[in-house]
């Protein structure tokens, strides 16, 4: 038989820091096993010397963030657990599983773990007006969706009303915030939604055990192998499960269980993240994720209170742009919302709020500015003679050149301008709404000519161009894709194409794109629903760095006295973090990019 866990509770002469890792068995690639192969070991067993804690269970209602749905919520407490302290956390999806109570009761009692209550959450069923016939199952809406979603829920609702219960012997039931005390696990969808949770929220979960995870094609599941390998890394710590004949026979359309599991494994693996994994030969149930579920636990958790931190990746465009000795911070806050940004030479970054208020010198201050929030930040820009162009809310743009002396533009009074850049002789590209919920893309001469470009754009909003003054860069933030342009002699544009593929995250229909920095090997940094997405010369996202609390951002620039700090609005804050390159903003004279080829 295939067994593992079978390391005796309590070895005799043998304490838990010294105990031997378990065999992985013998894997056969052609015949399944059968359904019981995988054999409990004793740390999943009862013990009369092991004190037994209680479980209790509920039924939710009334939820906000799932209307209609009810389920029932499983809570175990341990025998150890004195109400006089917020103890650690494990949430179970589909419920505990994996004869979980047991598990923890040994490993409570072992050391191996700490005092941890368990919390399991079965999915949400909806009543049909028929309420004895065909309920609506919610199941793969929550644990297979890519999103917060289901993250909001366990925090906002679920966690709040496990604390408003007492346990079976009337102790309060107090739950760490604390995401290093926090795990999350599950099997086949409830996988892949453990792994979401932690992944959308790595400030309130940080372990995750997977089985058998359904990272398939159900609601995008097959998008995290790209995902995870293009974003920055984040601070977890996963265990994975499956088996060589893993495939649901409700669903086998939808990809493979098998080489999906695999495929997530290396890519974390790649991403810089401390995971392990067990692969066996089962088919695709939790007999195997049950039997190794205890040694999954000890080492998830082994180490702690030690706080488990971020890694750093193997991606190599993560490598060359970020400063592992820099995070983001907060530049400034109570801004206007939809903010926009832009340098002067001198690296001082400004904002648009109804007026134009710097936010930060140097980077070197390390000052948090607060804003004087007025209205919707508008689009602004430098020139090369420190000349500041502002986009106006009426319409037209505003010029204040460097001795204070301001003047609009009368040629373009009728044009409401969503963004725009100077080029180094002082023409200005900028995007525009245009008739019939379209928009376009602007020439506007430095003598005050201005001259439509484009026409029915998506949301075009951010406009960039490369280092070089050969492309120009035009973000639509109702599009999947970012357009190319070919900048001619003349500063006229042609040969446009949606070159520039943007990652879309589950929770939008669109890019959210919204403004676009370069720096001076020729990549591009936009800022989205998803935060920055770093682009290379070919139009390919190839790093992803979002921001605290996953929040979309609205603007970006670089400043700092060297040009190597990146600024970026979102929400009412800006950030900030230093980086290893440098930023080539568009005023400033061309230069010569490095050689690049069709990659």
């Amino acid at each position: 038989m295939l067994m593992l866990g079978t390391v005796p509770a309590f070895p005799q002469g043998v304490t838990p820091a010294t105990a031997p890792s378990p065999v992985p068995p013998v894997i056969d690639e052609k015949t399944p096993p059968p359904f019981d192969e995988y054999m409990l070991g004793p740390d999943s067993l009862p013990h009369p010397s092991v004190p037994v804690g209680k479980v209790f269970r509920f039924e939710l209602t009334d939820s906000k963030v799932y209307p209609g749905t009810s389920r029932i919520i499983t809570v175990y407490v341990p025998a150890s657990y004195k109400g006089d302290k917020p103890a650690c956390v494990y949430v179970g999806l589909d419920g505990l599983g994996f004869e979980a109570p047991a598990a923890f009761d040994n490993l409570i009692a072992q050391g191996t773990m700490p005092v941890t209550i368990g919390i399991g959450v079965s999915p949400g069923t909806v009543k049909s007006a028929n309420a004895e016939e065909n309920p609506r199952f919610d199941r793969s809406l929550e644990f297979d969706s890519l999103n917060g979603r289901l993250g909001r829920f366990l925090l906002a609702e679920v966690l709040p009303e496990v604390e408003m219960h007492r346990t079976p012997d009337g102790l309060p039931i107090l739950l760490s915030k604390d995401a290093n005390d926090r795990a999350i696990g599950g099997t086949s969808t409830g996988g892949i939604g453990a792994f979401t949770v932690a992944w959308e929220h790595p400030d309130a979960f940080r372990r995750v055990f997977s089985a058998i995870g359904t990272y398939v094609g159900m609601r995008g599941g097959e998008q995290y192998y790209v995902t995870v390998r293009k974003t920055e890394p984040k601070p977890l710590r996963v265990f994975m499960e499956d088996g060589v004949h893993d495939e649901w026979l409700g669903g086998p359309e939808m990809g493979d269980w098998w080489m999906s599991n695999q495929t997530m494994e290396r890519a974390l693996e790649f991403g810089g993240y401390e995971v392990r994994h067990v692969w066996g030969a089962g088919t695709h149930n939790g007999s195997h994720a049950a039997a190794l579920f205890p040694d999954a636990m000890k080492w998830l958790w082994k180490d702690w209170p030690i706080p488990i931190r971020a890694r750093e990746s193997n991606n190599p465009v993560l490598r060359a742009i970020l400063n592992p000795d820099s995070s983001w911070e907060l530049a400034a806050t109570d801004c206007a919302p939809r903010s926009r940004l832009a340098a002067n030479a001198k690296g001082e970054v400004l904002y648009a709020d109804g007026g134009v208020n710097s936010i930060a010198h140097v980077v070197s201050e390390g000052d948090t500015t607060r804003c004087q929030q007025n209205n919707e930040g508008a689009s602004l820009a430098f020139g090369p003679d420190e000349t500041l162009y502002r986009a106006l809310s009426r319409g037209g743009v505003a010029i204040t050149q460097a001795d204070g002396n301001e003047r609009t533009n009368s040629q373009v009074v009728n044009l409401h301008l969503r963004g725009l850049t100077v080029r180094s002789n002082g023409d200005i590209y900028a995007t525009a709404e245009g008739s019939g919920g379209q928009s376009e893309l602007w020439l506007i001469r430095s003598t005050g000519e201005p001259l439509l470009l484009a026409a029915n754009l998506k949301g075009a909003s951010g406009v960039a161009l490369s280092p070089d003054g050969l492309w120009l860069f035009v973000a639509q933030a109702q599009s999947r894709s970012g357009m190319s342009y070919r900048v001619r002699s003349d500063g006229t544009v042609d040969d446009g194409e949606p070159f520039y593929h943007f990652v879309v995250p589950d929770w939008v229909d669109s890019s959210g794109a919204a403004d676009v920095a370069m720096d001076r090997d020729g990549r591009s940094y936009a800022a989205t629903s998803a935060g920055v997405q770093v682009f290379d010369r070919n139009g390919r996202v190839t790093a992803i760095l979002p921001l605290p609390g996953n929040e979309a951002a609205t603007g970006v620039s670089f400043g700092g006295r060297e040009f190597d700090t990146l600024y970026v609005a979102a929400g009412d804050k800006i950030y900030r973090r230093k980086l290893h390159v440098r930023g080539a903003p568009a005023w400033a004279a061309p230069i010569v990019l490095p050689h690049a080829d069709a990659g």
